[in-house]
């Protein structure tokens, strides 16, 4: 079966319980996007064996337990012939590089159906809208997230915006990582909270804290 028509594609599963639960997009096609593309290392030929080893990795789980969780919610989108893509994302970090990872794909495979990107909001409020073209995310991809460079122009403001977070989160004098830093004797469990309520704009959860408070501290 090749579904078409249009597919909506989410970042995560919390967004796509709540659409379920409050009926929001009521019958059309749900697909959550289960990654976090903002932390670890990756390659640049998307959802291939490489990429998936990769990415097990930095997740610590099987390619097994990748692919169920990862791969198998995306089978409909890759093997369907859909002629028009509504993303739904957060402005933060975490899901602009979730977001430019999917845009990058749609590049990849020359994908030439329309695009609509709906950004949302607290409660998953939809917030902003744009209209896209799977053009030159593929470029934008590489350069960013393999190359770790800074590209000259981004579109739209949003991803802008994630990507420059993204580059600098990780830096020993970004603002993240000084807080975490001055809070030394904070454990680990507390100062996870405290980051996550701080850093809102990363869109960072409690497994990518504690992996960087614990990496940190090892090198002190």
């Amino acid at each position: 079966m090749n579904p078409t028509g249009t597919v909506h594609i989410l970042n995560g599963t919390e967004m796509y319980k709540n659409f379920k639960e409050t009926q929001f997009l009521e019958a059309e096609w749900m697909i959550p996007f289960n990654e976090a593309m903002c932390y670890g290392e990756t390659c640049g030929d998307l959802f291939s064996d490489e990429f998936i080893e990769m990415r097990a990795n930095v997740h610590q789980v099987t390619t097994a337990q990748y692919a169920e969780i990862t791969l198998k919610p995306l089978h409909p989108l890759f093997c369907g012939d859909f002629d028009h893509i509504a993303l739904w994302f957060d402005e933060d970090m975490f899901c602009q590089m979730n977001l430019l990872t999917i845009l990058a794909w749609l590049d990849q495979t020359d994908y030439e159906g329309s695009i609509d990107l709906h950004l949302v909001g607290d409660d998953f409020q939809p917030e902003s809208h744009y209209s896209l073209k799977a053009k030159g995310y593929d470029q934008l991809y590489k350069q960013v997230m393999i190359h770790k460079a800074m590209p000259k122009e981004v579109h739209p403001f949003p991803l802008y915006k994630g990507v420059e977070l993204y580059l600098n989160y990780l830096k020993k004098d970004s603002d993240l990582m000084l807080y975490i830093q001055q809070h030394q004797d904070v454990p680990i469990k507390e100062l996870v909270s405290l980051l996550i309520g701080n850093f809102k704009d990363h869109g960072l959860g409690d497994t990518q804290y504690f992996e960087m408070i614990k990496s940190y501290r090892q090198n002190l």
